[in-house]
């Protein structure tokens, strides 16, 4: 058997002049169109964001709620934030928009609209929940070694994710905050607590409450304090 009459030497290998589009088309037009739609995705960036930082700062921020048709204060804003896993409150970088706005599927004002609605839904779903309710107390420190936030922002930051889902139970919880002395800042341990207990501790009788779990004592307090007033 003669090996060598099947193969001419210097013969040039077909697959490297065969161009990559040519084989895959649609991977070369799948190509081109994420690339144009990182583009209107930057374009709508530059809308709203401060030409000498390089970044949207809250006067961008609002700017663009008021775009979307909703409040600077609205728990959507914070739900987009923590969509782009954003670091610094009332800021957003390039790569954070990129990585929020590719991961919701939008490039442009009209389709951020719809996309607030389907994004309250995806929060909403237990599991993610709990990383958004984590990540609204890491959003929240304004120092890189910040540790704790200050009563008077619990209770908002409280009221704005937590309102809508345990109203009686926050409002509640709330009040006490405002007027106990024992604390003056909460730590993420006693923040990721109170979701624990309004989640599992019927209300208002408490009556499945035990003191001697490992609840901060801070609901302690409050439970006794609730008792107290009921009596």
């Amino acid at each position: 058997m003669r090996r060598s009459s099947s193969r001419k030497t210097g013969a040039a290998n077909p697959a490297s002049s065969i161009n990559p589009s040519a084989i895959d088309p649609y991977r070369s037009a799948s190509s081109k169109s994420a690339a144009k739609e990182l583009e209107r995705i930057d374009q709508l960036f530059n809308v709203y964001a401060n030409k000498s930082s390089g970044l949207i700062d809250p006067e961008g921020i609002e700017s663009l709620c008021s775009d979307v048709g909703v409040d600077y204060t609205d728990v959507r804003i914070l739900m987009l934030a923590w969509k782009m896993q954003a670091a610094k409150q009332g800021y957003f970088t390039l790569e954070e928009w990129r990585k929020g706005l590719k991961a919701l599927r939008v490039d442009s004002i009209e389709k951020l609209k719809k996309a607030l609605s389907a994004l309250e839904q995806e929060v909403a779903k237990p599991q993610t929940f709990l990383d958004f309710y984590s990540y609204a107390f890491r959003y929240c420190l304004t120092e890189e070694k910040q540790k704790s936030i200050d009563i008077e922002s619990i209770c908002e930051l409280l009221e704005l994710v937590l309102g809508s889902r345990y109203c009686n139970q926050v409002d509640s919880f709330i009040k006490y905050l405002k007027i106990q002395k024992d604390y003056k800042v909460i730590n993420m341990d006693q923040w990721m607590g109170f979701l624990r207990f309004f989640d599992e501790i019927s209300f208002p009788d408490f009556k499945n409450y035990d003191p001697d779990l490992a609840w901060p004592l801070i609901l302690d307090n409050y439970v006794e304090w609730m008792r107290t007033n009921q009596s």
